[in-house]
């Protein structure tokens, strides 16, 4: 039976592209290099911040990942918050499994995640939150996984991961936890769903009686 729902955050819980794209293109522009293209948004959408800054300056030899390092630590990320959308029907769906389903977080996002959940009012609606920051190693490793269920001292057929890329799907995979595809329907995955109040349909939630 559904006892835990684990959340990625940019791409399930927030429309985070419009904000990576500034933020990592900021950093491009401060050391006179050239904006992202269309491959490198998508790996920065999913991928945690060290393995992006690397990943965006690989053709840039001449740049110091070191002194990128260092001033993205000195960077304040809240103005970057302002190009963040959280889905709509978030809250609801958090308020409807919440007497029901333990919650918890696995993303790659390092220290910005604390100032979203206060920020976004989410901080209450969550009993564990792992970041790339706070995992022995960062998704698509299983660590993430590891620790939340040993927190709620759950079975993996007890949880199910909401995601909505390949990094997700390796992460579930490599836990063994049943992956629902968020907004992608080319993602391999268990289940498919467009928005929240779709996840309520599913047999899952279903059994538990949660469907709307």
């Amino acid at each position: 039976m559904l006892k835990l729902v684990v959340f990625d955050c940019d791409g399930v819980m927030f429309d985070s592209r419009e904000a990576n794209r500034v933020y990592y293109n900021h950093l491009l522009e401060h050391f006179a290099c050239p904006l992202m293209d269309t491959e490198e948004l998508g790996y920065v959408h999913s991928h945690n911040v060290a393995d992006s800054i690397v990943y965006i300056f690989r053709k840039h030899p001449q740049i110091s990942i070191e002194a990128v390092n260092d001033y993205a630590r000195s960077l304040d990320y809240s103005p970057y918050l302002q190009h963040m959308i959280m889905a709509p029907d978030l809250k609801d769906f958090l308020r409807i499994i919440t007497p029901h389903c333990h919650r918890a977080i696995s993303t790659n996002r390092t220290t910005s995640m604390d100032m979203i959940l206060d920020i976004f009012g989410l901080r209450e609606h969550f009993e564990i939150v792992m970041t790339a920051a706070t995992a022995p190693r960062p998704k698509p490793a299983p660590d993430a996984l590891h620790v939340i269920l040993k927190h709620f001292d759950l079975s993996v057929d007890e949880a199910i991961f909401i995601g909505d890329s390949t990094v997700d799907r390796d992460h579930c995979a490599a836990a063994g936890i049943d992956l629902i595809a968020f907004r992608n329907p080319a993602l391999e995955a268990r289940w498919h769903v467009n928005n929240f109040m779709e996840i309520l349909q599913l047999p899952p939630f279903a059994e538990r009686g949660l469907a709307a």
